[in-house]
Parts: structure tokens; sequence; C-alpha cells
């Protein structure tokens, strides 16, 4: 499709596949089923050598299952040998290059998009990110053609964001313009502060690249970014439906109070408990719901002897059965059912009622039959988030399901004739199982519920719903999701991220990858529901997560990521861009995530906000949890810059070089509501972080000090709002800067020495203050102050890292602009002017750069004094202490070569304040591998 053409990417007439010849990969067959059969031929072989199965990642199956779910070349449901021949080919396709080199500011801009598009609702996840947010990055980082990875894809939504840049009315409701030639504009205001549409983009599709290490992941991946014949798949699909409610639509039968027969909606299973007091069942719908009020109480009166109780002071009643399917006596949690919610023919609305004698029968002679067709029996592994189910008595699959339900989808298995009909497997195999919560919601039983996400929680209310009807939904679901009208801008495989050798070196555009977040998911636990009926499973010892059971901890999960992400920068093209999303609470994954970022090479240039608008379980009803996703920008440094480095590394050349280039890769402007936002990443401190990060990992000493860089900095490059730029970007910058009124205020959380100094920072740049007014307003923010921080007096902070004028001499220029600004009787005067020299006497402000390296020596001193006596201190663990002095001293430690100190002043320190500081991470990390090359 020309990017250009009006005809949408997936109207109805594209998604019929091709039933005459087709070319893969320069061959053509007959047929679609021709390449097909061709490439499952060479697959199968493939299988057969052992040094084949040892990639990293591979997922556990027989031959034969992963043939089923596999359709090469395009996907395979293990590691795809094609995957490297797609990327040459779709590098060889490429326009000519007008010879304008590749340049791209990271994309600085919050984003917020909304989770409820067909698209993203069809199929669940425990997490993902909107394809429509995905596009914004994509169209601003790469152009039609290029290549897009994502190592951890998930349900796919990467290579859906990038085939859909190619989609006209997709890429305008994003609000950009979109010309008759393919030219993509977006909203600007220029220099005069008129609104303005700028040519930024390109309509057409990216090539995606997808991988993950679940194969039920990749699975959906795949029938998310290949074509499908719609009506032909709603034709056979609806046919098999009709076949098995024919068969099977007796067991979802009630009888109505007329006599006539109800069809079953859904029907609600209670917990039952046994009371402490007098030994009587207690059935938990009966006892504990206040059906009127809508809530269930935490303590409620025994239905027998009127004790008060919890479910905490109850046991659970307890039933042993024989299961003819694993044929042995099992012993299961009780639960009854307590409410059935149906309907009649020819009668409006839905009824309601408690099971008699013909619903228990009924469910008494299902529960007895045998299922003639194949059922997933696996036994649930031991895991963090398997040890609910198995606590409650399930232990294998199937036992997550009622007795008809599994009887349903089994059949419907029986009978598929299509591949991607699986597809309604996983999307209904959380939906039907015994973790569906019975809720009340906006006024009614039964509104919304859902498995708990992210747990395998069983609830004491279980909503068994009518598979039936859950079938027929997903087919008229599946019609909304138009599929892709051809293969070949998709190729997916699955393993591990921390491998993909076979992907050519720096060979791909662009990546984005949405990755595991410590312990916020355990994937391969909450997979191995889909991946039983499937058949092909996650060898999750590559799973980059915190998991108590696999013995994975914050060093596990930084020690995978960085694999994964090396082999992210191996792939990518010098000079170009990763974004990574990100979403946890917790300070060490965030430190984590940077850290391994950092160690494989990539450098952080921005970070910024992604708002889903709609929050999972945790951020709805915590209010400690994080309410926006946050988006890191990093870039891989271009070849020229890496060869440079090597022979400059031990100057001060490498240094300014390093920052010349690092400066290229920063965003020159943020605004926000019309306000001045600060770039952080351009702070004299920030950018000497950055210079020590990319030199201690290439394992160099930095051959400057902080004093000496402060000054070199302000003498070669343009100083603005307290932010460095490049003489061409302070241009842009003071254009814009013209549009904004004020600058937008940051809110620091001051917890410690570091973001104290920040707080001081920001306030004296805005206003010169004395000590006394400083005072009463700094106290007020020190209720945050971590307890292991050293407290420090705001004499000391001040004196240390800011300049009080003594009034002596003309009064420095920060103070005279603020006191200029606004105090009129202070306008036009010289700075030595008395009345402004009173003014203006005993009030602390922000240094000039070139004038602030004194200050760091004092403060360079007085911090390794400190940390001279950590070394020094006897007893095992600090637990009061200056970590500013730490990470000055492991600093100096580290230019010493003198790892072993780095190391016992880190067991020193609590392994939680360890993980969740990036700088001492930093260092303890370098230092670790250095001791074991010089062992």
């Amino acid at each position: 499709m020309s990017s250009n053409s009006s005809k949408s990417l997936f109207s109805e007439e594209n998604t019929v596949k091709s039933k005459g010849p087709v070319e893969c990969l320069g061959i053509t067959f007959e047929s679609d089923e021709k390449r097909r059969e061709h490439f499952l031929g060479i697959l199968k072989e493939k299988l057969k050598d052992p040094e084949f199965r040892k990639i990293e990642g591979f997922p556990i199956g027989e031959d034969k299952d992963i043939l089923a779910l596999s359709d090469p070349p395009y996907y395979t449901a293990c590691p795809n040998p094609w995957i490297g021949d797609f990327v040459k080919l779709w590098e060889s396709q490429k326009p000519p290059s007008n010879g304008k080199p590749y340049h791209r500011e990271p994309f600085a801009a919050d984003v917020s998009e909304g989770k409820y598009d067909p698209i993203y609702k069809y199929h669940p996840y425990p997490t993902k990110v909107p394809h429509k947010a995905i596009m914004r990055y994509i169209l601003h980082y790469t152009e039609p053609g290029d290549i897009v990875f994502d190592g951890f894809c998930g349900t796919g939504m990467t290579g859906v964001a990038a085939q859909m840049c190619e989609d006209r009315a997709t890429v305008q409701s994003l609000g950009y313009q979109v010309l008759e030639d393919g030219t993509i504009k977006q909203e600007e205001t220029d220099e005069d502060g008129n609104k303005v549409w700028r040519n930024f983009s390109k309509l057409g599709a990216r090539k995606a690249v997808l991988n993950d290490l679940s194969p039920a992941a990749t699975f959906i991946a795949y029938n998310y970014n290949t074509p499908l014949d719609v009506e032909e798949f709603q034709k056979e699909t609806q046919s098999i439906l009709l076949e098995v409610e024919e068969e099977c639509c007796w067991m979802f039968e009630t009888i109505h109070e007329d006599g006539r027969k109800g069809e079953v909606n859904y029907t609600v299973w209670s917990d039952v408990f046994i009371c402490p007091e007098c030994s009587g069942e207690v059935v938990f719908w009966n006892a504990a719901v206040d059906k009127k009020a809508g809530k269930v109480n935490t303590e409620f009166p025994c239905s027998h002897c009127n004790a008060q109780l919890t479910k905490r002071k109850m046991e659970r009643s307890w039933i042993t059965e024989f299961d003819h399917i694993l044929n042995k006596s099992v012993k299961l949690a009780k639960q009854i059912p307590v409410l059935i919610n149906y309907k009649v023919c020819g009668i409006k609305g839905n009824f309601q009622k408690i099971p008699d004698k013909f619903d228990i029968a009924l469910i008494e002679k299902i529960d007895r039959g045998n299922i003639p067709y194949w059922i997933p029996t696996a036994q649930i592994p031991i895991g963090d988030k398997t040890r609910e189910p198995i606590r409650i008595g399930i232990t294998n699959v199937h036992q997550f399901y009622s007795r008809r339900n599994l009887l349903v989808l089994a059949q419907f298995l029986s009978r598929m004739t299509n591949t991607k009909q699986r597809m309604f497997l996983t999307k209904l195999a959380f939906q039907l199982t015994k973790l569906y919560r019975f809720t009340y919601m906006s006024g009614t039983w039964g509104a919304g519920g859902g498995p708990l996400s992210g747990t395998l929680y069983v609830p004491s209310l279980v909503k068994e719903l009518s598979i039936l009807r859950r079938l027929y939904a997903a087919l008229e679901s599946r019609q909304k999701v138009k599929a892709f009208s051809s293969y070949g801008s998709y190729t997916g495989t699955t393993e591990s991220c921390t491998s993909i050798s076979i992907l050519p070196t720096n060979s791909l555009d662009y990546i984005f990858i949405d990755p595991p977040f410590g312990s916020n998911l355990m994937y391969s636990e909450l997979a191995f529901l889909w991946e039983s009926w499937l058949k092909v499973r996650t060898d999750n010892r590559k799973e980059a997560i915190e998991n108590r059971t696999q013995c994975k901890g914050a060093n596990e999960y930084r020690s995978l990521m960085i694999a994964s992400l090396r082999s992210a920068y191996r792939v990518l093209k010098p000079g170009r861009w990763i974004t990574v999303e990100f979403s946890n609470t917790k300070a060490s994954v965030w430190n984590s995530i940077q850290a391994a970022l950092s160690e494989a090479g990539f450098i952080i240039a921005n970070v910024a906000a992604l708002d889903k608008q709609k929050g999972s379980y945790n951020s709805q009803a915590n209010t400690t949890s994080v309410k926006q996703d946050l988006v890191i920008s990093a870039y891989k440094p271009n070849g020229g810059f890496e060869e440079r480095f090597i022979s400059e590394a031990q100057s001060e050349s490498g240094v300014w070089d390093f920052i010349r280039t690092h400066m290229k890769y920063l965003p020159v402007f943020k605004s926000k509501n019309g306000g001045l936002v600060p770039i952080s990443e351009r702070d004299p401190r920030i950018l000497f972080d950055q210079v020590i990060s990319y030199f201690v990992r290439k394992g160099f000493n930095v051959p400057i000090s902080s004093q000496e860089f402060q000054q070199g900095l302000a003498e070669r490059f343009v100083l603005r709002d307290g932010m460095f730029f490049l003489p061409e970007q302070a241009v842009e910058y003071d254009k814009k800067r013209l549009r904004v009124k004020e600058a937008v205020q940051l809110n620091l959380f001051v917890c410690d020495e570091a973001s104290a100094i920040q707080w001081l920072k920001q306030e004296l740049m805005a206003k010169p203050r004395t000590y006394q007014d400083m005072h009463p307003i700094f106290m007020q923010e020190l209720a945050g102050w971590q307890k292991h921080e050293k407290g420090l007096e705001l004499a000391e902070l001040l004196s240390q890292n800011f300049i009080q004028y003594d009034g002596k001499g003309e009064v420095p220029s920060q103070i005279h602009s603020y006191l200029s600004t606004n105090y009129k009787e202070l306008r036009n005067l010289n700075k030595d002017d008395s009345s402004l020299v009173m003014k203006s006497k005993d009030r602390w402000y922000v240094p000039d750069p070139k004038k602030s390296g004194d200050l760091e020596k004092v403060r360079e001193r007085a911090l390794l004094k400190e940390f001279k006596e950590y070394v020094e201190f006897k007893k095992k663990r600090l637990k009061v202490f200056r970590i500013e002095a730490v990470r000055a001293g492991f600093k100096k430690a580290w230019q010493d070569r003198d790892y072993a100190m780095i190391i016992a002043v880190a067991e020193k320190i609590p392994e939680k304040i360890l993980q969740e500081d990036p700088k001492l991470l930093m260092w303890y990390d370098q230092a670790v591998t250095r001791m074991g090359e010089d062992i």
C-alpha cells in the first residue's frame, strides 16, 4: 500500500488472504499454504538439532506442538532462524538515503493514551502499553521502512504500532495532520507565538521484529500482527460454535418459576468455612455479604451460634473427591453454588434464583461425566503467585475450571480448523476460571469483577461465566480487530532477550521495550494457564524478574536486564535510540533499569511520563503507587565518537568530546502548560555524573575534577537558566524561552543531602535569600528525611554549596537580577549602589560555575574526611551516614584502584540503600567486576 493511499490499512477488502502465488524471502510459492508447508519442513529438521535447542530461552514443548503454533518464517514458537534474513531483506528494500545524517532529539513530551481501543482491549495481558502511545515514539524516531525491535513484546503492541504508522486515519487520530503525499505534520508554536504545523515524519509502515520469552505472548503477538481472512474465519468459527452449543447447551439450563427453561448467564459459588465456636458450616455469601448495601462485611455473625466471625478466625471447610482426570482422590477447599443469573427466551431482562434441586442435580451429573477430549492437566509449578491456588487444593490446571466450562473448551479445541482460533483459548483461559470475582459495582451485583490482575487469587465469591456466551462474544470482538492486509512487515521469535544472536550487529533502527519490572509481575507463572492450553511453555531460567521461588533477587534481576540490554545495544545501529517504558514504585528496580542501560553502553538523555489513563489494581488502590509510567530515552553513541574516545579517554579532550556529543542528544526545550520546564539532564552536576558513569564503565579514570569540570563547562558552553547548551542550541532555546511566561517550579521531595541541595538551588535561583529567611521553609521540607541519612544543618549545606554576599564589592548578578526585577525602587541602579548593597547583604545565591571550583574543593575535603570515618568504623553496619560522603569516597577509591575499600564500605551499608542508589550501585558493581578480573 502506498503511503498516500486513502484506503484504510484495516479495510474488510484488504484482509482476505491471497489465494494465488505468494513470494516470501525471495521464493515464490503457488499458495500461502505451500509457503507454510515449505518452511515448516525446514523448521521441523531444525528442531532436531541439539545445538538449536540450546539457544537461551528455548521454550518447553514437544516438536509437534511447537510446529502447530508456528507460522514460519514469519513466526515461530521457538527461536526464529529467519529473523536475520528478514532484517537483511528489509534493509535492502529501503528507499535511497538523501545523504542527510540521522539525528533526533529525545522524545521529551509526556504522552497520554487510553486503554479502550478495541485492539488494546481484545486480549488481556498482565501489562501492556497502548499501541497509539507507541506510535508517537516510532513516528518520532523512524522513517517508513525502518526496522523496529521489541525484545519483551508481550501481546505485540509495538508491532501493531509499527505497521499502523501506514494507516492515515489512525495517525490523524493522534492529533497529527497528514498531507496527500504522506507528509505528517504536528502542531507547534513559532517564534512569534503563533500555532503552526511543521513537517516531522512520513506516513508508511515500519518493519517490526518482536520477541518474548513466553510462547503465549509471541503467539498472541503473531495473531495481532498478521493477516486474517475475516469472512472465512468468521464462517468457520461460527460453524464450530453452533456444533459445540448444540451438544453442550443442556449444561447451562435452569428452570424458571413458571416451568420454562432458562439459559444460565453465570453461577455464583461461595466459600464455606467452619465456625470455631460451634463447628457449624458458614456459607460466606449468606453470612458475610450485605446484599442490599452491596458490600462484604469484614465481621459478621455465625448463622448457627451468632458468634462474631472474620475470615481470619475461621478454618476452611474441605471436601475430598475422586478426580477421574487425575485418577486419584483430591482434597479441595469447599465452594457451593449460591446464586444463578439467567435469562428466559421471550421474556425481557435477566432473572436470579437460589440454586434448586434441578440445578444441583445438573451440576452433579456434569461432574460425574467423562471428558472425551484432550484437556491440560499439567501440575501447577511452585511459584510466588501459584502458592495461593495450591493452598486451597488447586494443584493441576484443569482444577481452575468448572467441569462444564472445561468440557466446552476441550470440545471447541478438538474442532478447531484454524491455528488462529487458539487465540480464543488464550483470551478466555483466565475469564472462565475460578479466578473470576463476583463483585458489586455501580449499584449492581455481578457488574465488573474479573480476575485480579497480576495474581492467581481465587476469591471467596466466584463468578462462573457461561462459556458459550463468552465464545460468541470473543468472536464478535475479534471482528472489531481488523487484520493487517498482508505478510511482510513483521517477524516474531520466541527466546530470551539475553541472546538473539541471529540478529545482525548494528542492524536495527529503533528499539521500544516494556521490560519486566522487578517483582511487579510473575509473567511465567501467570502465563502458565495460557501455555498449558497451547502445550508450549516458558523456560523461566532467563526470566528477568525478582522471584523468591526462582532464587532471583535484585542482583539477579539486574544481571539479566544487563544481558538483555547488551543484546539490544549490539543489534541497534550507532546513533540510534532505545525507549524503555517503566512502571515500578521501588527505587531499587528503577536504579537497576538505569544501571543496566548504562552498563550495556546506552546513555540516558531524557525521562518523561506515559499516562495509560487506566491504572492497574495497585495504582488505583494504593496511594503510594506510581500513577504514570516513566519513559526513558537513551541512545547508542555513534561509531565516530566511540573510536575517538579510545584515543582521548585519558585526557581532558575526551571529556569535552563526550559532553559535546551528549548535548546533541539532549532535549533543547521543555514546556508544560505554557511554562518552562527545567531540563535536569543539562544541569552541570548531572552532566558530570554522566561523564563519570561513561568513563568508569569503559574502565577509565575520569581525567578531570568536579571543580575543573564546572569551570570548563562555563568556558566552553553557553549557560541559560542554570543549564548548559551548545551555542546553536542556546540560540534555539532563547527563541523558545521568549514564548513562555515563567518557569515551572518542580516539586522536589527533600529526603537526603542531594535532594536538599537541589531544592536549595531551585529556591535560591528563583530568589536569593538570607539564612534567616531560608531556615523556616527549609525545616518544613525535612519531614521526609530518610532515617539512614545523616542530618545536616542548613548552614553547612549553604556554606559548602552556595555563596553568601558579604556586602563588599559589587552586588552579584544573580542577586541584582532578582532585586531589580521585583523591587521598583531598585531598578536601574549600579551594582555598587549603597541601597542595593544594603538590600543584598547576607543573601545566599547560586554561584556562577566559573567561581564554584573553590566551593567544590571545600565540599570534597569535608566529604572525604567523613568517608574516612566509615572506612575505620568497626561495627558491622552503618545505621546513619552521609550518603554523599560515601559517593565521594567510592569515587576516590576507584581512582586509586582500591576496589576492596569500595566493597568493604558497601558491605557496611544496608542492602536496600545500596540497591536504591544508582551512583553507589555503579561504583560497587564495577569494583566487584574489577576485583574478579584482578583475581
